[in-house]
């Protein structure tokens, strides 16, 4: 009798299409969650990434596909500070799924566990796309990246207790490794302190916050605004006087500012991939960072 109710039971659940122990479903907002996320639950999770680093993280569609994932998932890992504002509650919305909604369990924002920069004194919003938390681009700082997996591998586990022990072994090797990096990242990226620079977008003060470059202009007169060919003539003067080593650009963001500004006072242009899969050498959290001090110093040459 108990074989027969085993096999029952097995063929019941192959009945309905689910595995015997079904992985942790995860959506994840951004790529580099996603690819978190998979180095802290490996193979007891199921993880969908929103979007692409070829995306503007600020401007997505809730396209039906997005919504259908998200009504399933039992964690969302999204980086907050308002970077989603403008298409997640849609998703949200439409998915009607309690177990992710704002204020569950199942709702993670990996902002809330780092300092935030560039917080404004007062909100003012012709200053352009500015966030009352802060920017919130906080995962070009890898520095970031060691409280915000403490704080996802705990959540991680309270969602899935029976893998917990799995979960802390897993935080504990990212721990390890990551601090290697960190040191070896630290020493290559040493010809980069104090070096000044453009930036095309206001995406990256995490970025120079931890490499100790020193942003000297940025290609918009206002964030998120695009900037005027007499903006830009004044900038190329700017220029003249003070000088500049490069200028940066994400992967995601159109080419011709920053191409029409080197063009015009011989700086080195850098793509940078912003996140993993930004190129063919960014795929994965340490190679994110790999090509992006590899390209930076490429532009001091």
């Amino acid at each position: 009798m108990r074989n027969s109710l085993i096999i029952f039971n097995i063929l019941f659940i192959s009945a309905l299409g689910l595995p015997a122990h079904a992985a942790l479903n995860i959506f994840a907002c951004e790529p580099e969650w996603a690819a978190l996320a998979q180095e802290l639950a490996g193979d007891k999770a199921s993880i969908y990434a929103a979007t692409n680093a070829l995306q503007d993280p600020h401007h997505v569609e809730a396209r039906p596909s997005l919504i259908a994932k998200a009504r399933r998932a039992q964690l969302l890992v999204c980086t907050g500070a308002e970077l989603e504002t403008g298409w997640l509650p849609v998703i949200l919305r439409e998915a009607a799924n309690p177990d992710i909604a704002e204020g569950k369990r199942g709702n993670f924002e990996a902002a809330l566990y780092v300092t935030m920069l560039e917080v404004p004194a007062r909100l003012d919003r012709g200053e352009g796309d500015v966030h009352a938390a802060g920017n919130p681009h906080i995962h070009l700082d890898a520095r970031n990246f060691l409280p915000v997996a403490d704080a996802l591998s705990a959540r991680i586990s309270e969602l899935d207790p029976a893998n917990a022990a799995f979960y802390a072994q897993r935080l504990h090797d990212f721990r390890q490794k990551w601090q290697a990096a960190l040191l070896r990242w630290s020493a290559l990226a040493t010809p980069l302190k104090g070096q000044p620079v453009v930036v095309q977008h206001r995406s990256y003060p995490y970025l120079h916050a931890w490499l100790g470059l020193q942003q000297v202009a940025e290609l918009e007169p206002k964030p998120g605004m695009e900037p005027s060919a007499a903006y830009l003539s004044g900038l190329v003067a700017q220029l003249k006087a003070r000088p500049a080593r490069m200028v940066i650009r994400s992967a995601y963001q159109y080419a011709r500012p920053s191409q029409w500004i080197a063009q015009r006072t011989g700086l080195h242009t850098v793509e940078l991939p912003f996140s993993v899969g930004g190129n063919a050498q960014a795929g994965d959290l340490y190679s994110l960072f790999d090509d992006t001090i590899t390209r930076l110093l490429a532009g001091l040459k």
